[in-house]
């Protein structure tokens, strides 16, 4: 009985672990690397045609992004997840397979010029729609036998909709055991959703840590926080752009935007449009209006049931075109648009950035984690230039981080969840954060007398003998390293611009001051020309 650690691994992204017992292979999880990409996504450090089984979390493709991969290298297997998971994959599969299929014929677009061999996509439509047929959908509560030996139930992790902690339970020669795979733990008093279940037992535990060393701010008064920055920014003529995943985080402001609107939060403009630029955004809303018996909370229910809508309001436009997108920043008026990828690396939110980064009346708004090595990271690191497509621009745009509206628990709660098991389970491991967040959640666990260790990447664990039987290893310190200097180049070059700039506009100078000038700048060249 062993569980080996294939992703998210002192990493954030790319949650993927396996279980092998009973004479099976049991994937829990199989998600696109993000942000800095320390593996190829590309790279499968096993073969998927060996596998039994893939069980999912949920729908982010931070958790699910390689599924078609699977069946596209060999797997033949089936899928296993909740009802609402599965409907939102249909939409998130699909759509993370036109991405990979529109950057490989850019990239060949560009390598076709420079005579490189032709790049092929990661997976097609096709591949997604082959794996979409073979996902199954199970209730929450529903324990049912997956093999000889070993069970499955899902329990609610009020994270999205259909997000599920997995609980296995495993009995081989005589020794019995259950694990507990968290996936992503919810924030508590979020809209829609319940707050995340608490689960009593378990010998083993695999568990987040997103947010492992930090709080989330404020006692959850969102809408008033929101419609501060609203109401700010459109006294000053100025756009609110929210770089927001289209699943989830979406929903949940159009949630808070209607409350904003019918308490009268903003004053300077009272009717102010909303845009959500995103075909998926505007799917995937389609689903959350839809029938999410078993799901909602309290106050979710209690709306549904005086006949108002959860994310409905005056004002509101689900943009799809491309040409509807492109109106958005010919138009001068303020208003908020709500746009795709969450983290700014991909997506229509580009180019919403691109017209808007520069204009100190507008305001960026961050609403979810940001990766280490993303676009939106880099921003919220205090960029003073960016480059996009191509073009240089200045970050005079008002930076707003509301972390306090992240879908992932705080550093309290995910150690409040890991104490609530009785008896202490026999190990916990931390996954999916950064290397630092991850070792000091395991750290604090230890203190509280959790045995708990952050594992290392293709790091094997005998779950009988609890014991590490392979060490594993750590993730490249290149790829880690290539992300921190792509930051500092784009500062470095944001600066040497700037000095050009100065040197230009001195072109009236004293002769005495211009050659001063020179001088300076021949030393300092020379001196790093030693270097």
């Amino acid at each position: 009985m062993k569980l080996t650690f294939y992703g998210a691994a002192r990493t954030v992204t790319g949650s993927c672990h396996c279980l092998e017992a009973c004479g099976r292979r049991i994937l829990i999880d199989c998600g696109l690397q993000q942000g800095s990409g320390e593996i190829d996504n590309a790279e499968l450090p096993f073969h998927p045609g060996e596998l039994d089984l893939v069980i999912l979390t949920h729908a982010h493709i931070d958790h699910s992004g390689r599924v078609p991969l699977l069946y596209k290298r060999g797997y033949e297997g089936r899928v296993i997840t909740t009802h609402l998971t599965k409907q939102l994959l249909a939409i998130m599969l699909m759509d993370s397979a036109h991405i990979q299929e529109s950057e490989a014929e850019w990239a060949n677009q560009k390598g076709k010029r420079a005579g490189r061999p032709v790049e092929e996509p990661l997976y097609t439509q096709a591949d997604a729609l082959v794996a979409l047929e073979q996902i199954d959908g199970v209730a929450y509560g529903e324990r049912i036998p997956l093999f000889e030996g070993i069970e499955l139930n899902m329990v609610d992790a009020g994270h999205l909709l259909g997000s599920a902690f997995v609980e296995l339970f495993v009995e081989e020669a005589g020794e019995r055991r259950k694990l507990v795979f968290s996936g992503d733990i919810g924030n508590l008093d979020q809209p829609i959703i319940r707050d995340p279940s608490m689960i009593d037992e378990a010998d083993y535990v695999v568990m987040e840590s997103t947010y492992g060393t930090r709080l989330h701010e404020g006692e959850g008064d969102y809408t008033k926080a929101l419609a501060e920055v609203l109401d700010e920014t459109f006294e000053r003529g100025g756009n609110v752009i929210i770089p927001a995943f289209a699943v989830g985080r979406t929903q949940e402001l159009l949630y808070f935007l209607r409350e904003i609107k019918l308490r009268g939060l903003v004053r300077s403009l009272p009717d102010f449009p909303v845009y959500v630029d995103s075909p998926l955004a505007r799917q995937a809303t389609q689903i959350f209006a839809g029938d999410l018996t078993g799901c909602l909370d309290q106050e979710a229910r209690d709306l549904l049931a005086s006949g108002s809508a959860l994310m409905n309001f005056p004002g509101l436009c689900l943009c799809e075109s491309v040409e509807e997108s492109k109106w958005l920043n010919q138009d001068p008026n303020p208003k908020v648009v709500i746009s795709a990828s969450g983290m700014c690396d991909a997506g229509r939110i580009r180019h919403h950035l691109k017209h808007n980064l520069w204009r100190p009346e507008c305001a960026i708004v961050f609403v979810g984690f940001q990766a280490e090595g993303s676009f939106g990271r880099h921003l919220l690191s205090g960029a003073e230039r960016v480059r996009m497509f191509g073009e240089e621009i200045r970050v005079a745009a008002r930076i707003v981080n509301l972390p306090g509206m992240s879908s992932h628990a705080d550093r309290d709660f995910l150690l409040k969840w890991a104490r609530h098991f009785s008896p202490t389970p026999r190990h916990i491991f931390v996954v999916h954060g950064e290397e630092q967040g991850a070792e000091a959640l395991a750290a604090e666990l230890n203190r509280y007398g959790i045995p708990a260790h952050a594992p290392f990447y293709l790091e094997e664990f005998d779950l009988i003998r609890n014991l590490v039987s392979s060490p594993g290893i750590p993730l490249p310190a290149k790829a880690r390293k290539s992300a921190h200097e792509s930051q500092a180049y784009a500062e470095l070059l944001g600066s040497a611009e700037q000095l050009l700039e100065l040197v230009k506009t001195s072109r009236q100078g004293a002769n005495r001051e211009l050659r001063a000038m020179n001088r300076q700048l021949t030393e300092l060249l020379a001196g790093w020309g030693e270097k």
